[in-house]
């Protein structure tokens, strides 16, 4: 079996039986389970070990990449402060800074077993309302329960600069939009001075997931709403926690609506909380007020526009080569679309 690139199993188990103190980790197997633009996930299994005693090594992708992008010690951080809140999180178990290793900075965490949903849900679980209604309200309480964590309490005081935080994520989108235009938007041109003008003062500082989605979970196979981990914490820091809310909005396609920036609709099965059920259980959990979370919505439309539209920018100079972006393009209008309706209208 050919080795998978960037984790040697003949570099990574004679380390991890260092670093760990166990000599059963000398021999491992070492699987490439999740590749692409993210960092790079793999299952690493001593010889002879079963599924059980595997666990996930985490890096960024070879090649060059900067060096905030793909920040290891950071995720590695993150996960190990909220370790012991109520937010379901792998164990971490080693952080290794040492590039000489492998070339980049790695971490490595407990495997957690659970479900994860990406555009079906399997037949056999959650077969009935009651219990995607769960599904839904499992995600919702999660991440009130993140936004509930005191940051200085679990070491993370200094993990972010929360002050002036969504005036600062509007420039870098704005930015963004603005260094990778493929054709003139005088619609997303609009969205973004609309943004940066109507700021809304952030209600708390807490901490943010960046990307918080069903397909970022592991469910618990044995029980519809119960959430086993959240995972990719690489866009993790401080800030407002609405930003996280926003962002969800446009990751809940409900019945009957069209996926304009190319979501899972799993949202939309029937017994799923609606996004007005959404925001009402969210509020109801943080005691947040959301007088404002169109703003929110509309702000994460702009930034899922920016995104697409520097995918297809890079897509036209041949950097994706190998990444199917066809129909990418007509994503950003919709988006925009959205983005002012929430604005403008209030539409949610």
């Amino acid at each position: 079996m050919s080795s998978p690139v960037g984790a040697d199993p003949a570099v990574v188990g004679p380390y991890l039986a260092s670093v760990l103190g166990d000599d059963r980790w000398r021999e491992v197997t070492v699987e490439l389970i999740a590749a692409g633009m993210s960092n790079l996930t793999y299952v690493v299994t001593p010889a002879g070990g079963t599924p059980e005693e595997s666990v996930i090594l985490r890096r960024p992708p070879t090649g060059a990449v900067l060096a905030t992008a793909h920040d290891m010690a950071r995720e590695h951080r993150v996960i190990s402060a909220l370790g012991g809140t109520p937010v379901p999180v792998p164990r971490t178990l080693h952080m290794c800074t040492d590039t000489a290793v492998l070339g980049a900075p790695f971490y490595v965490m407990e495997r957690v077993f659970g479900l994860h949903v990406v555009d079906r849900i399997p037949a056999g679980y959650a077969d009935e309302p009651a219990q995607r209604r769960a599904i839904g309200e499992g995600l919702i309480d999660v991440l009130a329960d993140l936004h509930a964590v005191d940051p200085g309490a679990v070491g993370l005081g200094d993990f972010g600069r929360p002050e002036g935080f969504m005036a600062r994520q509007v420039r870098r989108w704005t930015q963004q939009w603005e260094a990778t235009r493929d054709r003139d938007r005088p619609g997303l041109d609009a969205l973004a001075a609309r943004l940066a003008e109507t700021v809304p003062a952030s209600q708390r500082t807490g901490i943010v997931h960046g990307d918080f989605r069903l397909d970022n979970c592991l469910l618990d196979p044995d029980r519809p709403g119960g959430v086993r981990a959240v995972l990719d914490w690489e866009m993790s820091t401080l800030g407002d926690p609405l930003a996280d809310l926003g962002m969800l909005h446009v990751y809940w396609p409900e019945a009957g609506e069209p996926s304009v920036a190319g979501q899972s609709t799993v949202t939309a099965l029937e017994g799923f909380p609606s996004r007005a059920e959404v925001a009402a259980r969210y509020a109801e959990r943080s005691g947040l007020d959301l007088a404002d979370l169109h703003w929110y919505v509309g702000f994460a439309y702009f930034k899922f526009a920016a995104i697409v539209a520097g995918i297809v920018a890079r897509s036209a100079a041949g950097a994706m080569a190998g990444k199917d972006t066809a129909g990418y393009a007509d994503r950003i209008d919709p988006c925009v679309e959205r983005g002012r309706a929430a604005l403008d209208d209030g539409v949610l």
